[in-house]
């Protein structure tokens, strides 16, 4: 028996950090708060390399511990996590290759749980969050020799449109029994990621500016199906970073059909509707930048 593959790592390290700036109102009330911002992670670290003495001959002598790996991560979020994600996971990428010479690749994957400051009286307040409604990630691959690659993204942002979306023209066969309609609710969870060309020193801002341009154009064009609409996502994606350079989109559509009011005496078309969750439509591309 021969050794095809191997990885193994430490899944779901959890961080939080405060980012704390001292505020001239807060300083001039006194307060000693000052403004804070609120960093919660969820950190992935797999490694791959010259383990098989692990597998094949039980020596563990190449094996970095998992717990060993947790507290890295802890400790440089500590020393080193601020505003930007992306370059705090190349970091940690970095560190497990030039720490270790038998590991040669690693996978960083990260899952942030926004947070946004409150407001009240149309003034932020200086440090208390409300949840945001989508997850921010972060995926980076690094290389003893070779490329490094870096994505960000967005899942479980959940999006619908009442109306503005249709699906017509579609082969029918003796099991069809969908019908053709130009009006329609149109709802998905997106989950997008995309391929950074080059990091710039605006991560939050430009994925910002991604995750708006998506959503917009979703409910902007009218959609003659879930694939025509990704496809325009991806290009007003690319239109409003001129720094990625691939995006994977994966959009179920979540059902909403309309309710059979009839026995009733109820005409319910265009306005009742009863949601489903399963099963559901699955649509999944990646689209790369045209040269």
């Amino acid at each position: 028996m021969n050794l095809a593959s191997h990885n193994y790592g430490k899944q779901r390290v959890r961080v939080m950090k405060v980012l704390r700036s001292v505020s001239a109102q807060g300083s001039a009330a006194g307060t000693g708060i000052g403004s804070h911002q609120v960093k919660e992670l969820e950190i992935g670290v797999r490694l791959e390399g010259d383990f098989g003495a692990a597998l094949i001959s039980a020596d563990n002598s190449v094996v970095v511990a998992t717990d060993t790996m947790k507290n890295t991560v802890q400790v440089l979020a500590h020393r080193h996590l601020e505003a930007e994600t992306e370059p705090f996971a190349a970091l940690v990428a970095r560190h497990f290759l030039d720490k270790y010479e038998q590991i040669v690749r690693v996978t960083v994957e990260v899952r942030e749980r926004a947070w946004r400051r409150m407001s009240f009286d149309g003034r932020p307040h200086e440090h208390s969050f409300a949840g945001e409604g989508h997850t921010p990630v972060v995926r980076v691959v690094d290389r003893k020799r070779g490329a490094r690659l870096i994505e960000s993204g967005v899942e479980e942002l959940l999006i619908l449109k009442s109306t503005g979306s249709g699906f017509a023209g579609f082969p029918r066969d003796e099991y069809t029994t969908l019908p053709e309609t130009k009006d329609r609710i149109l709802a998905t969870i997106l989950n997008a990621r995309w391929r950074w060309s080059e990091l710039p020193g605006d991560t939050s801002f430009q994925n910002a500016r991604i995750r708006e341009a998506m959503p917009r154009l979703f409910a902007d064009r009218y959609s003659p199906s879930v694939q025509a609409t990704m496809w325009d996502m991806a290009q007003a994606a690319f239109d409003a970073c001129g720094l990625i350079d691939e995006i994977t989109l994966a959009l179920p559509n979540k059902h909403y059909l309309p309710a059979n009011l009839t026995p009733f005496g109820i005409d319910a078309s265009g306005v009742s509707f009863v949601p489903t969750d399963e099963p559901h439509g699955q649509i999944e591309a990646t689209m790369v930048r045209g040269r």
